[in-house]
């Protein structure tokens, strides 16, 4: 018999496919993982984007004094839609513009990416006048209730 050393040319081949194999698993489990974690950064941006509106309107219905001037919806420029807007006493108004998808504060951006946005307001029986704010994104929806601060 003769001494056989070294590798076959059916190992080889066999190694070969167990690697790919190996490799072809790791790919899905990443690919998995990456898409996950893409879905989840865009939940993340919509709850960043909602907590910057959320401190500016708050900072406003805080204001000693401010009240409510008035809510309404103007038409767009481009005649598509409609822009909703609460305008207060302190002299800041705030628009959604669904044209760029952006609610603004004045003149300054303060969220993007937003769907959707509506204002309405309560006059509650002691006295104080409420405002809910609805905003929506991408699988993403926040209603929040404000009181004025007399």
């Amino acid at each position: 018999m003769q001494n056989e050393k070294g590798v076959t040319l059916i190992s080889v081949t066999i190694y070969i496919i167990v690697m790919l194999i190996i490799v072809a698993v790791i790919a899905v489990l990443t690919s998995y993982f990456y898409r996950n974690v893409d879905i989840n950064s865009v939940s993340e941006d919509l709850n960043q984007q909602y907590t910057k509106f959320n401190s500016y309107f708050t900072e406003e219905v805080n204001k000693k004094g401010n009240k409510l001037l008035e809510i309404g919806e103007t038409e767009n420029e481009s005649g598509n839609g409609t822009q909703k807007y609460i305008i207060f006493s302190s002299g800041n108004q705030y628009t959604y513009i669904p044209e760029n998808q952006g609610i603004y504060m004045n003149q300054v951006k303060i969220a993007d990416n937003i769907t959707g946005c509506d204002f309405t307001s309560n006059r509650e029986e002691n006295g104080k006048t409420t405002i809910t704010v609805t905003i929506q994104g991408d699988n993403f929806e926040r209603k929040t209730t404000y009181t004025l601060v007399d």
